[in-house]
């Protein structure tokens, strides 16, 4: 794939649509609800696959940031999955510095409205909020848990991953247990992931908290908070589960 000569929102676009295929859009309805009353609600789907969304993301990299701004207030989504994949790349690179990745920390969060659906949380929220917040003050993260938005939810979640991987383990329970009992299964699901992650280092502060929540916590976030526990232990968690 050849890179692109100007790293422009138009540019981007325009080679998504090269990419264009009526068969990829077919296999996205697996993936994504954008029906009436899902929680995708109206996103619009071209058809690219995510491989080439992010090739594209990476011959895009050096994209400017009110650029990457302008893709990601594209209606198509896979514009909006390339503009937060650019962030994450750039936030990432060994020549960033740390007043880019403020910016693009920033961005993420002011432009919230536009990364809303789950890939576009999970292709940011750890790497560019996470990562950004690991050494600052994380309030943001408990307001973000407390939103009306279920995107924003799932980003002070998701967002707690940047922490757990350096054994940082605090706001990822705290955030946890705002979200124990979120109504929505897209919420519930990150929740048990970020659980099943924080007991790879530290199984019994995870038996704790399932201790104080597993009779009443969404039976989903259950499962996958125990994934990695023994057949007759994730037993005797279910039997406690609704």
């Amino acid at each position: 794939m050849a890179s692109a000569s100007f790293p422009t929102a138009q540019g981007f676009v325009a080679q998504l649509q090269a990419n264009q295929s009526d068969e990829e859009l077919a296999k996205i309805g697996r993936y994504f609800k954008s029906g009436k009353g899902d929680y995708g609600e109206g996103d619009r789907f071209i058809g690219v696959r995510m491989g080439t969304v992010f090739a594209l993301a990476k011959d895009h990299a050096d994209m400017p940031l009110d650029e990457i701004e302008r893709l990601l207030e594209s209606d198509i989504h896979e514009a909006r999955a390339g503009a937060v994949s650019i962030m994450a790349k750039q936030f990432a690179g060994k020549k960033t510095t740390e007043e880019r990745r403020g910016e693009l920390a920033v961005l993420y969060l002011r432009r919230h409205d536009r990364i809303n659906n789950w890939d576009l949380v999970d292709l940011g929220a750890p790497q560019i909020v996470g990562a950004w917040l690991r050494d600052r003050d994380r309030s943001v993260l408990y307001a973000l848990a407390r939103s009306e938005n279920l995107w924003e939810r799932r980003t002070a979640m998701f967002a707690t991953m940047a922490f757990v991987r350096k054994g940082d383990l605090e706001d990822a329970f705290a955030v946890a247990e705002i979200l124990v009992h979120d109504p929505q299964d897209l919420i519930n699901k990150v929740v048990g992931g970020v659980l099943r992650e924080t007991g790879r280092t530290a199984p019994e502060r995870l038996c704790g908290f399932l201790d104080r929540h597993a009779d009443t916590m969404p039976r989903v976030a259950l499962r996958y908070a125990i994934e990695h526990f023994s057949g007759d232990e994730r037993a005797l968690w279910l039997k406690r589960g609704k």
